[in-house]
């Protein structure tokens, strides 16, 4: 790691599992003071203590917007300053058809996954504004642009309002130099997936080196992603590389949404092939 972000003040919610963990590792290794904001006080404590004294830990519940309001004022008050806030928390949403969807499990999910993005984004708007610059990062999904790419069609419809949010606060903000973009990862194996299905949190997070095998084959890439990779997209959107990236969509999925695989086409080509009398093409 080098000092890419070296001298920047960050936040990242969601910061003690998963990609927001891995977020503020890399992020505190590339030169940035990090203040984690998540639920779990015991392992933020933990990990802002493994990180030194230029990481620290509040406790933040995303969708209280009192507890966002102090996350903000606190972040200020220990650096000076906000370069980037990392709106990364999330948590499971209701699975199952439409016709089964209990309100209060929505409107709970709705609450963290959407309302946590535009409560940090209201919060640390006026800060960045003021200050002439500053770089938002909320985190999206695959399953925000296509359908069938979550386990619940609310988090899917969550995810999709969180990238129009996106672009349309990227407007606005823009226009001071603020810039807000998006991070849409693939089959990223961490808990989320346990947690889901309704696992413990301290269970669904033993779950996620299993999960690599089972997301192996879904993009064209073979490998599961990993947390870093979200992380290492987060870094380029934190520093002065993209200055003039405002309102996009980075799809960090390994080809998942691109289309339908080349092999599989090919081999479906073959039997067109066969059927017309047709030698089969040349195999690499």
């Amino acid at each position: 790691m080098g000092d890419r972000l070296k001298g920047k003040a960050a936040i990242v919610t969601g910061g003690t599992s998963g990609i927001g963990k891995k977020t503020v590792e890399i992020f505190a290794k590339e030169g940035a003071s990090v203040l984690i904001a998540a639920r779990r006080e015991k392992e933020g404590r933990e990990l802002a203590d493994t990180l030194g004294d230029k990481v620290d830990f509040i406790k933040t519940d995303v969708s209280r917007e009192d507890d966002v309001q102090k996350m903000i004022d606190f972040a200020v008050e220990r650096f000076g300053k906000l370069d980037c806030l990392f709106n990364n928390a999330g948590c499971p949403a209701p699975v199952g058809s439409i016709e089964t969807i209990p309100l209060k499990d929505y409107e709970a999910a709705i609450s963290v996954l959407l309302g946590g993005v535009m409560l940090g984004m209201k919060h640390a708007a006026p800060v960045m504004r003021n200050q002439g610059y500053g770089s938002i990062i909320n985190n999206g999904s695959v399953a925000g642009m296509l359908a069938g790419y979550s386990s619940s069609i609310i988090y899917s419809a969550a995810k999709a309002a969180v990238i129009h949010l996106t672009k349309v606060v990227a407007m606005e903000l823009g226009e001071k130099n603020v810039r807000v973009n998006c991070i849409s990862p693939g089959g990223i194996a961490t808990g989320i997936f346990a947690k889901a299905l309704g696992k413990s949190t301290e269970d669904a997070e033993k779950s996620a080196e299993a999960v690599k095998q089972s997301l192996a084959g879904m993009q064209p890439v073979p490998r599961a992603g990993l947390p870093e990779d979200i992380a290492l997209a987060a870094v380029f959107l934190a520093s002065d590389e993209s200055t003039f990236v405002n309102g996009h969509n980075l799809v960090v999925d390994g080809g998942l949404i691109g289309g339908r695989f080349w092999s599989a086409q090919q081999e479906g080509l073959d039997k067109m092939r066969e059927a017309f009398g047709l030698s089969a093409r040349l195999k690499k």
